[in-house]
């Protein structure tokens, strides 16, 4: 019997299953905005990207290619012009692998501590790395040292990042606001809306504000604007009965502006902040999701199916602990959001 729920199906919302997956537990996927080149970060040092070719509903993977890091990876993102990766991770170094034009990777960005999360500023021509050394780097990737380093109140779990808008979240429940048209200082330091310790962030697309998930099962949805207060509420998800899982990740859908949350509980579930209201819940897979993302069009979800070492080793079963990355291809009414029945005609 599996440890996570009864379920013991890894796939029951009978998404397409990625060929050859990394072979430990998945930590950040990402697709390039230019093409449906999806890219994997594992625990087995591994960088990895596959072409995924859809027809229809028909969806196809061909693996690409891989680089290594000396130590687990922990976050990616790919560059706005489809050509290059960013990675990151426990070897306190980011690496940028020119992808698509067979380059070999080179680092351009160095911490003191294991690199948490990074973004790609186009807007700036500027990569921002955050590390459990208490510090966010902005680096121009020609040029040996950072532009600018910022403290941070503790180590970075999460950022995000929506131009002018930068969100990034620390231990200790701190949630830091950076507004990029003056990056050397913060705009606004905020205690979590939620009881505890941060997961994920993920910006607003108007800029106006950021979504948090926390290890509780819960979101929070926050405004910026002193004005929009009222407006900012949380919410329960990612439970079962009194099993209360983490939320792993956030993502807002790139046309449609809704969100999905994935969990621990091996859920993934499709959101309407606007309307307050959950669109649509997929069936729980039998491991945890520990990372997704929308492709360009928002057209193929993506999520990895893993143990993620939340029930501790004493639950990892190398036997059974196989790691997918599965593809999910979103029907419009699960990821269009709707007014809510009642509330026609209200602005």
């Amino acid at each position: 019997m599996s440890t996570f729920g009864v379920a013991t199906n890894t796939n029951p919302n009978k998404s397409y299953e990625l060929i050859q997956p990394p072979s430990d537990s998945i930590s950040s996927l990402c697709f390039s905005s230019k093409a449906n080149f999806l890219v994997a970060t594992s625990w087995d040092n591994q960088v990895r990207c596959w072409e995924i070719m859809k027809n229809g509903t028909v969806l196809n993977s061909t693996p690409k290619a891989s680089i290594s890091h000396d130590q687990p990876v922990l976050c990616s993102a790919w560059k706005d012009d489809g050509t290059t990766v960013f990675s990151g991770g426990c070897d306190k170094q980011v690496k940028m692998w020119p992808l698509t034009s067979g380059g070999q990777p080179m680092t351009v960005a160095m911490h003191d501590a294991p690199i948490k999360d990074l973004a790609w500023i186009p807007e700036m021509n500027l990569l921002a790395t955050g590390s459990w050394d208490k510090t966010l780097k902005y680096w121009d990737t020609r040029q040996p040292n950072p532009v600018h380093t910022q403290q941070l109140p503790d180590r970075c779990y999460s950022l995000t990042v929506k131009h002018p808008l930068m969100v990034v979240g620390t231990a200790d429940r701190n949630l830091v606001v950076f507004n990029l048209q003056n990056p050397q200082a913060e705009y606004k330091r905020i205690v979590s809306p939620l009881k505890y310790q941060t997961r994920c962030v993920a910006a607003f697309p108007d800029q106006q504000g950021f979504l948090i998930g926390s290890i509780e099962g819960r979101v929070g949805v926050h405004h910026l604007d002193d004005s929009q207060q009222g407006k900012n509420f949380t919410f329960k998800c990612h439970r079962e009965n009194n099993e209360i899982y983490s939320v792993n990740a956030l993502n807002f859908h790139p046309v449609h502006h809704t969100f999905a949350t994935a969990g621990s509980d091996g859920a993934f579930n499709f959101w309407d902040k606007d309307s307050k209201q959950r669109l649509k819940a997929m069936q729980r897979c039998s491991q945890p999701i520990p990372c997704s993302t929308f492709n360009n069009d928002g057209s193929i979800y993506a999520y990895a199916v893993c143990y993620d070492w939340s029930k501790g080793a004493e639950n990892h079963n190398p036997a059974t602990a196989k790691n997918y990355i599965y593809l999910h291809l979103p029907q419009e009414s699960d990821v269009k959001g709707k007014p809510r029945a009642g509330a026609m005609g209200r602005k």
